[in-house]
């Protein structure tokens, strides 16, 4: 079967196409056909060596720990009614970059009828994500939310949700056609965070008090100066690292302006829920509530493109190798 294989650490073009055996589903396991292969900007920095929060794979190996596609085959102690089925499947940290990958029979999630396999990869990914950010935060009525990275996958989604929940939204991003994508989601303000003062146009975006929450997906200078202008008696949430730096505030500071600060730690309790908020999203995507932004996608072959958009920040919403 044809897959891509990082063959060292470093930059996108380290992602070469290749060939492995047909896996085998051994107890417990499935073999999903995939069509749908997802990728994460962690991704990217795993593939790089920069990333921190998780263990280096053994080279070389096959980027990709998410897959969409049909089950074609089962091990023992796996109910064959699995076969054929749709399904959005967890394949560990590697393995999904592949005409076929290997699945733990729990770890699959039946795709509902009507919804297509790349609009359900990355509702159960970055929607989920999104879903469980907006539970720990609560943006409500009456609150002014900020998204930073407001175009990317899980932005996007925050954006629709605090909508949902009856927030006014000042979405930040970077260049006009990401901005464009914003206000296109319902945005009632946006800001260029690459452009000098975007905090003084978050605080007059807000009438001169600051957002209410802030969900903080970049990092560094950006998330710093996001908590800066952040309301008194806010709630800051951090969830990525865009920038290469997580955003770490001051304890005595938080207290001095009263803002709760939900830090990266969150996402580690993440995985026991993620099922139910994947439920949701989909739920919410049906009724029109929500509807996921997959900006590019990319044959398999071109997996280092797809990398290399992630990555230098060109991509709008969730990006996808088509196989």
């Amino acid at each position: 079967m044809r897959v891509v294989h990082a063959m060292r650490f470093g930059g996108p073009e380290v992602l070469v196409p290749g060939e492995m055996p047909d896996p085998v589903a051994g107890p417990g396991r499935v073999v999903v056909e995939v069509a749908v292969a997802g990728m994460t900007f962690v991704e990217t920095q795993i593939r790089r060596g920069a990333d921190r929060w998780h263990e280096r794979p053994r080279l070389p190996y096959v980027p990709g720990g998410l897959v969409a596609g049909l089950v074609s085959a089962v091990g023992a102690q796996v109910d064959p009614a699995w076969l054929g089925r749709r399904v959005v499947a967890s394949t560990g940290e590697t393995g999904g970059f592949a005409e076929r990958a290997v699945a733990m029979v729990g770890d699959l999630f039946p795709v509902p009828d009507g919804l297509g396999l790349p609009e359900a990869t990355a509702l159960y990914s970055d929607g989920s994500t999104a879903q469980g950010l907006a539970e720990h935060a609560t943006p409500g009525p009456g609150d002014w939310v900020l998204v930073e990275a407001a175009a990317g996958g899980v932005g996007s989604m925050l954006v629709q949700l605090a909508r949902a929940a009856g927030a006014q939204v000042v979405g930040a991003a970077r260049g006009s056609r990401k901005l464009d994508l914003v206000r296109d989601l319902g945005a009632d303000a946006v800001v260029d965070y690459s452009e000098p003062g975007w905090t003084t146009r978050v605080r007059e975006a807000t009438g001169g008090a600051g957002p209410d929450v802030v969900f903080d997906g970049v990092g560094g200078e950006i998330g710093r100066a996001a908590f800066d202008v952040t309301a008194r008696g806010g709630r800051f949430s951090v969830h990525g690292a865009a920038s290469g730096e997580v955003t770490v505030i001051d304890p005595v500071k938080a207290r001095h302006k009263g803002v709760t600060v939900i830090g990266i730690e969150q996402l580690f309790g993440f995985a026991p829920h993620l099922r139910r908020w994947a439920a949701r999203m989909m739920s919410q995507a049906a009724e029109g509530v929500v509807r996921p932004i997959i900006g590019q996608t990319f044959p398999l072959e071109r997996a280092a493109e797809a990398h290399a958009a992630v990555e230098n920040r060109t991509a709008v919403g969730k990006t996808l190798l088509l196989i």
